[in-house]
């Protein structure tokens, strides 16, 4: 009986014991919650505001995993877009040679840099780049945020150095909390910089032209006579949309023109080396068109009326690396009057959405 009232006495110990460890374990460390408070939600996810007839099944958005939108990483973003600390002299910054009033793109033929240097190339319009997947004239840089990396060090562009910017942004007084509240923990890099940048870029977008409003909205008076046969001509004899097909009124090409077989801008070869990609460019949207000249990869045309002549009259079609979406061309279908080449400019300036070209939201936050 002694040894029997023994072990029932162990046993209960042993249970006394376990239950111990297990409130114990349950107990919440008052290091964490209870002495720093609840844990921060992290930066508010943003979701795009999209017409559905803008999105198709056959171009899908390319918003990246590893770099999704938030409320506080656009608002980093547009910061930062407009920041000119990311230059080494402060007297640049994105906004400088990518303006809203034009689309995002500089009116200049070609941008300047921070010692007066001239770029080669004219600075392409940032709009609806949600959908891209290469980036520059070249696609040398295959995500956005590898684009908003580039232009710091750039020795013809900002000519800065990454440690310096990070440097300045973290002795700021506003931007440490602001990077802290954009990704959820504190930190600024370089990476951060370029992320927060595309994610308020993706958010560039535009949907509201006269075209939208009359194809899309139903508004019959949204467009002049002569704007609908210049979009009859678009969609139609003029074969503009091959390469600038609705609804974004682009593709996603890198093509060959047949702007002229003796350019020195090599395009897309510059950056593969192969022969066959000499003379590719990526294909611009031509939404906002009529607000962001000068045009093609060297703006070597002022005028819309100018881009019109060139397809009318000067396609070289004899160049070997011709696109094939220039068949049209080859075969001698596109053959433009007078009256239809200012019936198709006419049609062009209905691609012009005020609202995005004003709009508060995408403008200097300071």
């Amino acid at each position: 009986m002694h040894e029997l009232r023994t072990v029932m006495f162990r046993k209960v110990v042993l249970l006394a014991c376990a239950a111990t460890l297990i409130m114990q374990g349950c107990r919440k460390d008052p290091s964490l919650e209870e002495v720093n408070g609840p844990p921060s939600p992290g930066p508010t996810p943003l979701s795009l505001n999209i017409p559905a007839w803008a999105l198709d099944s056959i171009h899908p958005l390319n918003l990246p995993y590893d770099n999704p939108l938030t409320v506080e990483g656009v608002a980093l973003g547009r910061r930062l877009f407009y920041e000119e600390a990311l230059s080494n002299d402060y007297s640049l910054s994105c906004a400088n040679c990518h303006r809203q009033e034009h689309a995002f793109s500089d009116p200049r033929q070609f941008s300047i840099g921070t010692d007066g240097s001239v770029g080669r190339r004219n600075s392409m319009t940032i709009q609806n780049v949600a959908w891209d997947h290469f980036f520059f004239w070249d696609t040398r840089a295959l995500s956005l945020e590898l684009q908003a990396l580039a232009p710091v060090t750039n020795h013809v562009e900002m000519r800065n150095t990454w440690p310096t910017v990070v440097q300045r942004l973290a002795q700021h007084p506003e931007y440490p909390r602001l990077f802290e509240q954009a990704f959820g923990t504190a930190g600024i890099d370089s990476f951060r910089v370029a992320f927060a940048i595309a994610q308020f870029e993706r958010t560039l977008l535009t949907f509201d032209s006269p075209y939208d409003r009359y194809v899309h909205g139903g508004d019959l008076s949204a467009m002049t006579e002569q704007q609908v046969r210049g979009m009859q001509l678009f969609f139609g004899e003029a074969r503009c949309n091959d390469c600038h097909a609705a609804p974004r009124i682009q593709d996603h090409g890198v093509q060959n023109i047949g702007l002229g077989r003796h350019e020195e801008d090599l395009g897309l070869m510059e950056v593969s080396g192969v022969e066959a990609h000499r003379g590719r460019f990526k294909n611009p949207s031509l939404r906002n068109v009529a607000v962001s000249a000068p045009y093609m990869h060297d703006g070597r045309f002022a005028t819309l009326e100018e881009v019109v002549d060139f397809y009318g009259d000067d396609v070289d079609i004899a160049d070997p690396n011709l696109d094939e979406h220039m068949f049209g061309w080859t075969l001698g279908l596109v053959d433009l009057d007078a009256q239809e080449r200012a019936d198709l400019v006419a049609f062009l300036h209905a691609l012009t959405d005020q609202r995005f070209l004003t709009n508060p939201a995408f403008s200097d936050p300071e």
